[in-house]
C-alpha cells in the first residue's frame, strides 16, 4: 500500500488534480496528472495518488476489489514516477473486468504518455 505522504487526502486537493492537470485516457482508467512546484511538496517528500472509482463501475464488490488492484498498481509504480506529480486515477466501468497485470500496463502506459515515470524519455 502507499505510504500516507504519498496518498491525496483532501477534495481540495483532487479537485486541483483534475481540473487542473493534464488528463490521459486509457481503455479502463482515466488519469489526471498535476506537477506541483518544489515549495508545495517540501513537505510530502514524493508523488502523490488519488482514487476515483464511482458506483457506475459496479456494486459496492466491484468498487472495491477495482480499488484494490489499483492501490496495489499505484504502489508498483510510485517510485518510478516523478516526485513533483500528483495522479488521479478515476477507474472507467470497463475496469471491473481488467486483471491487475492490465491495469499496471495501462497505469505505467499512461504515465509515460504525461512523462512524469522514469524512463519516459
Amino acid at each position: 500500500m502507499l505510504p500516507p505522504a504519498n496518498r491525496l487526502r483532501s477534495h481540495r486537493e483532487f479537485t486541483k488534480t483534475v481540473r487542473g492537470g493534464v488528463k490521459v485516457g486509457q481503455r479502463d482508467i482515466v488519469l489526471y496528472i498535476l506537477r506541483s512546484g518544489e515549495t508545495e511538496l517540501a513537505r510530502t517528500g514524493g508523488p502523490r495518488f488519488g482514487l476515483i472509482v464511482s458506483k457506475a463501475v459496479g456494486n459496492a464488490v466491484e468498487r472495491h476489489r477495482v480499488s484494490r488492484v489499483l492501490r496495489h498498481a499505484m504502489s508498483r509504480v510510485c517510485a518510478n514516477v516523478d516526485w513533483r506529480a500528483d495522479v488521479v486515477v478515476r477507474a472507467l466501468p470497463r475496469s471491473r473486468n481488467s486483471s491487475y497485470f492490465e491495469m499496471v500496463h495501462q497505469l505505467e502506459r499512461g504515465l509515460t504518455r504525461a512523462d512524469v515515470l522514469a524512463g519516459a524519455r
